[in-house]
């Protein structure tokens, strides 16, 4: 792919695929027509989620945090997640999983609501890199990494690709209908405006009540 996407049209999602959930994770509303690949489209931010039953992309452009890619493979009804644990608790306390656990069964089970069937799952993940200034040494997209491979092993779906880790960004764009991902590792970020996402985001974290193939282009 060699030219950004364009957003040229932007608007609400149809009333059966909307949703709601308490802060910080939400149904992303940014949409517009994806010149590209032709298609409507919907960009997820820090946070957010995104499910559909039509033919759709969805985007996100992904540091630290992890998006978890899971369509029903029979009928195509799919969706994204845009998340980031909290790195204050432990790995394996409460504080420490909340919201990643969250943003994975809010997806899950609205994929749920709309058709899908729970044998028919199957997941691609990416993310995880290792980017965030200041938290190097706590290697917070590895544990997020981690911790989305375990989630999803003990719900018993399948992982059909992965591009996890390393110290990347990444901008991934995702098909549910056929379930086809294209990745793409970016070496450098032209500004500091994911960082600076996903640093607000952990603060809103910390500061909440407690409660396949992969194609790479270029």
């Amino acid at each position: 792919m060699t030219s950004a996407s364009r957003e040229v049209l932007r608007g609400s999602a149809p009333p059966d695929e909307l949703g709601s959930s308490p802060a910080p994770e939400c149904f992303a509303r940014n949409q517009y027509f994806d010149r590209t690949h032709a298609k409507q489209a919907a960009k997820l931010l820090p946070g957010e989620y995104y499910v559909a039953r039509r033919d759709m992309l969805l985007v996100t452009v992904l540091g630290s945090c992890v998006a978890a890619c899971i369509r029903d493979v029979k009928t195509g009804i799919g969706g994204m997640n845009h998340f980031m644990l909290p790195d204050e608790a432990g790995e394996g306390s409460a504080g420490g999983a909340r919201y990643g656990v969250y943003a994975m069964e809010v997806l899950i089970n609205h994929i749920l609501k709309l058709g899908a069937r729970r044998e028919n799952l199957e997941a691609k993940v990416f993310g995880g890199g290792n980017v965030l200034p200041g938290l190097v040494q706590a290697n917070v997209g590895h544990k997020n990494a981690a911790f989305v491979l375990r989630f999803l092993a003990t719900e018993h779906i399948r992982v059909a690709a992965r591009d996890l880790s390393d110290v990347y960004p990444r901008k991934v764009y995702y098909f549910p209908a056929t379930g086809r991902a294209l990745v793409k590792r970016l070496a450098t970020l032209h500004n500091d405006t994911v960082l600076a996402r996903e640093i607000d985001y952990r603060q809103r974290l910390v500061e909440a009540p407690s409660g396949g193939d992969i194609e790479l282009f270029d």
